[in-house]
């Protein structure tokens, strides 16, 4: 606890430089800014405030995303490994799949929410504090040419498979959003999973950081799709480009739009 500071002879620079390093209401109390009348040591104040309980409202939900994990520790599972998917839907590029093992105390991930929740920069933010926090991590690459033989859910069942065999530590419970697979492990299926479990959420932005960068990178080898911009998913400008240019060696011929495409791509 701070001895009780004076403040009234401070500039309001020096006082937001102040505030900004309290980390605790008790360190606002401990000087005597609230009786401060100076409107802009006031909104300071209520900045501060703010800050406080945005920060209080993340730690909140941090900790009921970690329910499912803790009451699983209870239990006596060590290592629980979280597993989703990216790219089901798209009528190209592959499916993608992250299996993440993450420790008990893993403060240093709040904020890490369901993929689709968050921008491309908090994702790719959160994509080296995941690889930096987790005990381990896998992601695969299912191809076209699996999903097509195999079709896109019995393709991804069989990639988040291969992501939880790929893990250099062996599970010994595994959380699925929504999902099932073949494996003799213990597993629950949660719907929503991937905003109810932290260590479902972490591999969701693994997975979803990881296709979007293969897209991106298919942008250029086909410019006229604009993948980078639709992710290979059927928005208009995606399908008029499939009906002008036909459809490309990454395009899912088992898709209804894309059978339906009898011209092929040639650049």
């Amino acid at each position: 606890m701070r001895c009780h500071l004076m403040t009234k002879s401070l500039s309001i620079r020096s006082i937001k430089e102040l505030i900004d390093s309290f980390q605790t209401i008790e360190e606002l109390q401990a000087t005597d800014l609230l009786k401060d009348e100076r409107k802009g040591v006031q909104k300071l104040i209520q900045q501060f405030e703010k800050r406080l309980a945005r920060e209080a409202l993340i730690k909140e939900e941090h900790l009921q995303r970690l329910s499912i994990e803790n009451k699983l520790r209870a239990q006596g599972f060590q290592y629980i490994a979280g597993i989703d998917e990216v790219g089901r839907g798209p009528l190209a590029g592959p499916v993608v799949t992250a299996a993440v093992i993450l420790p008990e105390d893993c403060d240093a991930l709040m904020g890490v929410n369901d993929s689709k929740q968050l921008n491309h920069e908090k994702r790719a933010h959160f994509v080296d504090l995941i690889k930096a926090t987790a005990l381990a991590y896998s992601i695969t690459v299912t191809s076209v040419a699996e999903i097509d033989q195999f079709n896109i859910y019995e393709a991804t069942r069989r990639s988040m498979l291969a992501s939880v065999q790929k893990l250099t530590i062996q599970p010994d419970f595994l959380l699925l959003d929504a999902m099932k697979i073949d494996s003799p492990l213990p597993q629950a299926s949660i719907i929503k999973g991937d905003q109810r479990s932290l260590t479902i959420a972490a591999a969701s932005i693994l997975a979803k950081e990881y296709r979007d960068q293969l897209m991106i990178d298919y942008g250029k080898i086909y410019p006229e799709f604009g993948f980078e911009k639709h992710m290979g998913y059927g928005t208009k400008t995606h399908l008029d480009a499939l009906a002008e240019f036909g459809y490309t060696p990454i395009h899912r011929q088992s898709f209804s739009p894309v059978a339906q495409t009898l011209k092929i791509y040639n650049k």
